[in-house]
């Protein structure tokens, strides 16, 4: 977890049993705020638990591998012209950045793509209005 979050989730969570519903508007509501805070707990806690990579990465191997032999098998049955060395260069391009894509949002609290903590921050804010 996060340095300095260790309290704000079950603070989060009094603040919403403090409240007191008095229609049935405002009970429906508290219910639906609890059942999301209660979600959101368990999602940060299945996220935390989660080891740091959930790819092996003797899968990661074997598909780079079998990936380079078809790469490999295309070019040598290709005919040698500037068409068909831009499409291989093209296709190992787009596979490339697919697995890129992959590996990246296996991590998702680190590397360039990361989920955003803002409407975290901004629920916190209207919490403690």
């Amino acid at each position: 977890m996060s340095p300095g979050t260790e309290g704000r989730y079950e603070s989060v969570f009094e603040k919403i049993l403090e409240l007191n519903p008095k229609s049935e508007a405002q009970r429906a509501l508290h219910a639906q705020a609890l059942k999301v805070v209660n979600d959101t707990g368990q999602l940060r806690w299945l996220l935390y638990s989660q080891p740091e990579r959930s790819i092996p990465i003797p899968l990661l191997a074997v598909m780079v591998f079998w990936l380079a032999i078809s790469f490999a098998s295309f070019g040598l049955f290709a005919p040698r012209n500037a068409t068909a060395m831009v499409a291989l260069i093209a296709c190992a391009l787009a596979v490339a950045t697919a697995l890129f894509l992959i590996l990246e949002l296996d991590r998702p609290f680190q590397g360039m793509i990361q989920i955003s903590s803002a409407p975290l921050h901004k629920a916190w804010e209207q919490l403690g209005r």
